[in-house]
């Protein structure tokens, strides 16, 4: 199979060299002759490494090598049966390279977007064949994180879908599907991690070590909120909690934080800039966390319950189903265990009354309970997993 590649950005040469990997022809596109010439070597340092570790041989590395055309023009994609597109979040812009794609590829080629936050709609209402548009969500590191939303639009083919689908599936990956709403699954459901975290720290509840120490320690999280927003970057993660709090007209649960924004606005963009929550130069200033479990409990049934709630509305709302909640948040962002599992294991009936608990506190639409765990709760049932 023959795939093309819009950008040679870090997750266009991810998805590259999955494609490659996998046996097929990848032609990879980026105006930019530098990005071309960086991805090219960055993708044989990651394949040395490989052979180091004996996880690939020679011959594996020069085939996936090979397989990989870099272009500068568009007209290269004259053969191509699947292309992605992996370039800047700006609807602007990638419904006019849509138009200039769809002039070159046959009629049959498969048009995809790896757009995280946008609608897919929106983006295929520039094609003519809208039909053969959908959504392809990797996530970043593209070649190690096994999770790929798959988002048909309104106006894709349940035929494209399927083909789709079963070719990701085909390449080791763990494909769920979703509905073309705001933050699709991961980043939806996940908003609170970052959201609750930060609004604890503004109401002086705890410090960034303290909440992070709750989640990893307590909670057995990888990373705690503040240490994964230092990871991601405050440009970037401010940039996606900004348009799916617009996206959802300006619902309270997605509301940004001003904390973050002004870091954002700083520079103090996280590890990519040596400073964000924690310093980066100057390790020995960052704070030592308050290791009082009563505290540390607080924090993490705050979080958690709110990122259930999350998880329940989106089961509640058919934008996946409960399998597919599961999965996108054990594989697409290594949460410990599913949150709907989680609801089950604490009880549907805590989870009602932890956010309730919350709603009386505050009186903010941000802390209303999910009409499905209420319904769970009035008839004494659990998920169905």
């Amino acid at each position: 199979m023959i795939i093309g590649v819009i950008g040679a950005g870090t997750m266009g040469s991810g998805i590259a060299q999955i494609a490659s990997t996998q046996g097929c022809q990848v032609i990879l596109f980026d105006k930019n002759t530098e990005a071309l010439q960086q991805s090219e070597h960055k993708l044989e340092k990651i394949l040395n490494r490989l052979i180091e570790k004996s996880r690939i041989t020679t011959d594996e590395r020069d085939g996936i090598l090979n397989r990989i055309t870099y272009s500068e023009s568009f007209k290269d994609f004259k053969t191509i049966e699947f292309c992605i597109e992996a370039i800047v979040e700006n609807l602007d812009i990638k419904q006019q390279v849509f138009k200039d794609l769809e002039q070159i590829v046959s009629k049959d080629a498969i048009i995809a977007t790896n757009t995280s936050s946008l609608s897919i709609a929106s983006i295929a209402s520039a094609l003519k064949h809208p039909e053969r548009c959908l959504g392809v969500h990797f996530f970043n590191p593209a070649p190690l994180m096994p999770l790929v939303e798959i988002i048909p639009a309104v106006q894709t083919d349940e035929a494209v879908y399927n083909q789709v689908f079963e070719m990701i599936n085909s390449w080791g990956k763990a494909p769920v599907k979703t509905k073309d709403t705001p933050g699709f699954i991961v980043n939806r459901v996940a908003r609170p991690f970052y959201g609750e975290a930060l609004r604890i720290l503004e109401e002086g509840i705890a410090d960034v070590a303290t909440i992070d120490w709750a989640i990893t320690e307590l909670g057995h999280f990888k990373m705690g909120p503040f240490q994964l927003m230092d990871f991601i970057g405050h440009d970037v993660n401010y940039a996606v909690t900004e348009t799916v709090f617009k996206a959802f007209y300006y619902d309270p649960r997605y509301k940004p934080s001003f904390t973050q924004k002004r870091l954002a606005e700083a520079g103090y963009l996280g590890r990519k800039s040596g400073k964000g929550f924690y310093d980066y130069n100057d390790k020995s200033s960052n704070p030592k966390p308050t290791e009082d479990e009563k505290l540390g409990y607080h924090i993490l049934n705050r979080i958690l319950v709110m990122l259930i709630n999350e998880a329940a509305d989106a089961l509640y709302l058919n934008i996946a189903s409960a399998e597919d909640i599961e999965l996108a948040m054990t594989k697409g962002v290594n949460y410990p265990k599913g949150l709907l599992s989680w609801a089950n294991e604490r009880g549907v009936h805590w989870c009602v009354q932890r956010m309730d608990d919350l709603y009386h506190q505050y009186h903010e639409d941000r802390y209303r309970c999910s009409p499905l765990l209420r319904k769970l709760n009035a008839e004494n049932k659990q998920f169905k997993l």
